[in-house]
Order: C-alpha cells, then sequence, then structure tokens
C-alpha cells in the first residue's frame, strides 16, 4: 500500500479525524476516508463495522485516493459512493436530471415523457414512478407547473417596467 495522501487539503488534522471515526459523526462523511493497512480496506468516517485500531489506520481526502493508493471499498459502508457523488443520491440524480432538461424545455411543443426518459437512460413509466416518488407529480406536471411559474415570473417582472 502507498502512503497516505496528506489529509490536511480539508483543513482537518489526524485527531479531529480519529476522534469523528470513533463518534461515527455523519458531519465528516464523505469529507475524508479511512483504510487499515491490516485489511487494505477503506471505509468512510461513519462505517458501522468494528472500529480498526488506531495504528493501523491512515486517511485520505478521497476514495479515489485510498484507491489509487492500493485499498478497496469497504463493502458494508459503500464509501465510492459517498456523499457529494451521484450515487449517493441514487434515483434523486435521475430526477434531478430531468428536471433540468424539463427547464430547458424537454416537454415543451413535442417534448414526450418517453424522450426524456430516453435522455436520462431509464423508461417512461420508471421516470414516472421516481417523480411521483420524489416530487408527488408526474413529469408532464411537474413541467405545466413550471411553465405556470414562468409565465407568472414573465408577467410580473413586464408589469413592474
Amino acid at each position: 500500500m502507498h502512503a497516505p495522501v496528506d489529509p490536511s487539503v480539508h483543513g482537518l488534522d489526524f485527531d479531529t479525524m480519529n476522534a469523528a471515526r470513533f463518534a461515527r459523526d455523519p458531519a465528516y462523511d464523505g469529507l475524508f476516508f479511512l483504510a487499515v493497512k491490516t485489511t487494505g480496506i477503506y471505509c468512510r468516517p461513519v462505517c458501522r463495522v468494528r472500529q480498526p485500531l488506531t495504528r493501523n489506520i491512515s486517511f485520505f481526502p478521497s476514495a479515489a485516493a485510498a484507491e489509487r493508493a492500493g485499498y478497496r471499498p469497504c463493502l458494508k459502508c459503500r464509501p465510492e459512493s459517498a456523499p457529494f457523488c451521484p450515487a449517493w443520491n441514487g434515483t434523486k440524480t435521475t430526477v434531478e436530471r430531468a428536471l433540468k432538461l424539463i427547464d430547458e424545455g424537454a416537454l415543451d411543443g413535442d417534448g414526450t415523457v418517453e424522450a426524456l426518459a430516453t435522455r436520462c437512460g431509464v423508461g417512461a413509466r420508471h421516470l414516472t414512478r421516481l417523480f411521483r416518488q420524489h416530487l408527488g407529480a408526474s413529469p408532464i406536471e411537474v413541467a405545466q407547473t413550471r411553465r405556470v411559474q414562468r409565465a407568472m415570473q414573465m408577467i410580473a417582472h413586464t408589469q413592474s417596467r
């Protein structure tokens, strides 16, 4: 295994990170990763596995840095999909991408939910399910509401001049 990258890039010292991992403090989740020299595995500071001895750990500023040093991800805490990573957000990432496309006009004019879903890499039924789960409305309903909101803003902006 290679030596850890200097974790001070996040302004945290060894003692602070060590205390955070013992406390399993979620405020530090995604800010650093700990690697266990004896197992060759790296984890998130919130991992629920038995705590390794302090002398056996190294800290890294990113999952990529830990992997580059030769460690493999923990199967329990899945550090490769830590917070701030699209995989961490799961299906919410798909909905956010679809919302961005809707804002860019993906459902205006001849745009269909099928075409939007294809651009997001999922089926239309699944995309509609995700929208209902995360937003409580279908893609078409969300697009209609956003159109009305844009129109109201344009009217309000025009009348104020």
